[in-house]
């Protein structure tokens, strides 16, 4: 079991519906409770958490998530108490019963509504966000919260002093200013050791003039920065006509709901007052007086170590123009983008119920929203009461995550992991629990102002997190509907999930297909990849829109692939032609090495599990020419078995992501190997003895309970910054194990 510290009995994970709240010493199951002790902490409290939150960031920057995982079997794990098959050989019963062990302990981190909660941590710079929206508005977490993110932020702290953008990453700018300030706001003094290393840091690599502009934005709040220093966000690019190919409508809709909110603070130049906090942090941070520094000059200036985009000429000649535009601009227009862009946030606070599609414009949002409407309004009230929907607790403090957790996705696939064979029918409470929150997440409404705030529509999809979320996505209705559909095919839930359900959920699936095939995230890819000239982050690659993605392709392709073997007369032609062109475009991103690149996950062993997956299960039904499928597949196979290590796993680590080159890691991850242990399964590689050592590498890494290990980090977006998914490293596995106990062991 565990090595359970004390302190973390202290803390209690409560769940409603999905949604993730951690209470501090809370007697209480109800969320609106959890706050009741949390400014009580004792000193004694405080020592503590100082002892048992201790974490060893050079071992590995990833924690095993493991304050949630004690709490979630304590008292109640038992070891599986039903009937374990029986199976021919010594090596098979060990397989069996490892696969087992794996199902039941993972059964036992489901919550009552049915999903699995999860570490989805990882970025570095969310949190502060989060702290500089609190102390902009005068909104102080509790006492408990606040030295549990003190603790968070220690603990990621690199060895050179600084912090980098990402828990894995080397240290940055980004990184290191924005946990500085954050320590600063959270009461640490600036005398501590570890902060007058950070601020040596920050010093002798230019000062924090270089921070990028996301950087410059959270500064320029706090009065850190001016705004002068800012290129401008042209707030009245909201009031241009809609069918310019260069409206914000046509952004991705991360990129939008960030840079909208963004735009409300530069429109208003939103700073705190002067105060002895900000003045001593002037001095700080900086290698000049800050009275001094010509602003101006600073807007594009970005420290060597977070550049990871280079501005387009076209983006420098458009921030020419918006900065001069400020000089003379017209003030009945910047009050009439204020108000249009104030509106759109109260949409998609309604549209969200306060929880908003992501950390960085939930962040954003709350403090443009004090702003309109002030600290005591109801607005603003439930901002804050949502903040706490993105806060999680693992053995390195109180971090915030990437999004309001991975419920829906995480279940979908757990859920298909264990059906994958006949052992999963052994826990029929947990496949009915599962399906329970699926059918829960389904999204059975449309809002009112979709259509007015350039929202797909999303009758019949399913979101990434929880239904209140509301942001549809197009794998995550692939998942969901895979998954639904692996759990009628099981016979063990009463049907609640309709065959109108179903036919909606396939509608929304074909209504996300973009022109070249694919498909891409949230909505259709609404402009040139030409927008991308002006992506001003410079620490992201490809934000502008929304791409297809081998992935989401794949996802798409496989759960019409089963509909259409359980629905064979439901649109057949236009499921047909939508499966036949989304083959055609994963065929088209394979590389000439056989493998695909992951945009979601680490990395080419991810996105060749979708797309072998896919195209393994066209064969042999007229979609494509099976020479060319079958091609396509020995290609990727023999670029699996080139990537195999000595011990016979796989691993990568995140910079295949961000190099775009396989990037082997040290040892072997369990999440990698299994994802090459089902692309090779799906594919009938004949090879056998590379899936049996593959298979026991998955075997020796698990331990007694059934649990695996948590080893390096497997989640990435837009290239270049990683997040944390915890419960991959039981999924893969089990999904593996599963597969080969159906392929080569089940009778």
């Amino acid at each position: 079991m565990l090595n359970v510290k004390p302190s973390w009995n202290s803390w209690k994970l409560l769940t409603e519906k999905g949604r993730h709240i951690w209470a501090f010493k809370s007697e209480s199951n109800t969320i609106n409770e959890h706050l009741k002790n949390a400014n009580t902490l004792s000193e004694q409290e405080i020592k503590e958490f100082s002892r048992d939150f201790q974490f060893d960031k050079a071992s590995n920057p990833n924690s095993g998530d493991k304050v949630y995982r004690h709490s979630a079997i304590r008292e109640k794990f038992t070891k599986f108490k039903g009937q374990i098959p029986q199976v021919a050989s010594q090596e098979k019963q060990k397989i069996t019963d490892a696969l087992i062990n794996g199902m039941n302990y993972h059964t036992f981190l489901q919550s009552d509504d049915g999903h699995w909660p999860g570490d989805y941590g990882g970025p570095l710079f969310l949190l502060p966000g989060l702290l500089i929206a609190s102390y902009i508005s005068g909104t102080p977490f509790p006492k408990a919260h606040q030295e549990m993110m003190k603790l968070y932020l220690f603990n990621h702290q690199n060895k050179d002093s600084g912090w980098g953008m990402h828990i894995e990453g080397e240290s940055t700018m980004f990184g290191t200013v924005m946990q500085y300030v954050s320590l600063r706001i959270l009461g640490v003094d600036k005398d501590h050791e570890s902060l007058i290393n950070a601020r040596s840091w920050i010093k002798s690599n230019g000062g924090a003039t270089g921070i990028p502009s996301w950087g410059k934005f959270y500064l320029a709040t706090l009065n850190l920065y001016d705004w002068q220093g800012f290129n401008s966000l042209f707030p009245e690019m909201w009031l241009f006509p809609k069918w310019l190919p260069f409206h914000p409508s046509r952004y991705w809709c991360h990129s939008r709901m960030v840079y909208l909110p963004m735009a409300y603070c530069y429109a208003k130049q939103i700073k705190v007052p002067e105060n002895e906090l900000i003045l001593s942090l002037r001095e700080e941070i900086y290698n000049e007086s800050f009275d001094t520094i010509n602003w101006p000059s600073q807007r594009n200036a970005v420290c060597e170590k977070d550049c990871y985009t280079t501005p387009s000429p076209v983006l420098k000649w458009m921030n020419f123009f918006t900065n001069n535009y400020e000089k003379f601009k017209c003030s009945w227009l910047r009050k009439k983008a204020i108000a249009y862009i104030l509106k759109y946030l109260n949409a998609e606070d309604a549209q969200t119920d306060y929880i908003n599609i992501g950390p960085v414009n939930k962040a954003i949002n709350s403090i443009c929203i004090w702003d309109a409407y002030g600290k005591d309004s109801e607005q603003f009230k439930k901002h804050v009461a949502r903040w706490y929907d993105y806060l999680w607790i693992a053995e390195d403090g109180m971090k915030m995550s990437g999004y309001n957790g991975s419920q829906l996705w995480d279940t979908a696939f757990a859920t298909r992991a264990m059906l994958e064979s006949e052992l999963g029918k052994l826990f029929p409470a947990t496949i009915e629990k599962s399906y329970q929150f699926i059918e829960l997440s389904q999204i059975k409404t449309e809002h009112p102002t979709h259509a007015e705030f350039f929202r797909h529509p999303m009758i019949g999809s399913w979101p990434f997190s929880t239904a209140e979320n509301g942001w549809p996505v197009a794998d995550c209705t692939a998942e969901g509907l895979s998954a639904t559909l692996a759990i009628h095919h099981s016979g063990l839930v009463k049907t609640v999930i309709n065959d109108e359900r179903i036919k909606q959920a396939v509608d929304i699936i074909l209504s996300y297909q973009n022109i070249d095939g694919g498909w891409a995230t949230y909505e259709l890819t609404r402009s040139s990849k030409w927008l991308e000239k002006l992506n001003p982050s410079e620490v992201f690659a490809d934000i502008m829109i929304d791409y297809s993605w081998t992935e989401c392709t794949a996802a798409c392709v496989i759960s019409l692939l089963e509909i259409q073997e359980d629905y064979p007369d439901y649109k057949a032609g236009q499921i047909q032609q939508a499966i036949t062109a989304g083959l055609q475009f994963i065929l088209k991103q394979q590389k000439p090495d056989g493998s695909w690149y992951g945009g979601w996950a680490v990395c080419f062993t991810y996105a060749t599990w979708f797309a072998v997956e896919a195209i393994s299960k066209a064969k042999g039904k007229g979609y494509l020419k099976d020479t060319i499928l079958t091609s396509s597949i020995d290609k990727a196979c023999a670029f699996l078995v080139d990537k195999q290590k000595t011990d016979g796993g796989w691993g990568e680590t995140f910079e295949s992501c961000s190099k775009l080159v396989y990037t082997e890691a040290v040892s072997s991850q369990v999440i990698n190997t299994g994802w090459a242990l089902l692309t090779l399964m799906v594919a009938d590689f004949t090879d056998k003895k590379v899936i049996e050592t593959g298979v026991n590498v998955l075997l020796s890494r698990q331990t007694d309970i059934g649990d695996w290990p948590q080893e390096s980090i497997s989640g990435v977006f837009n290239y270049n910054c990683m997040i944390t998914y915890a419960n991959y490293r039981n999924i893969f596995p089990i999904w593996a194990l599963s597969r080969y106990y159906d392929k080569y062991i089940q009778v």
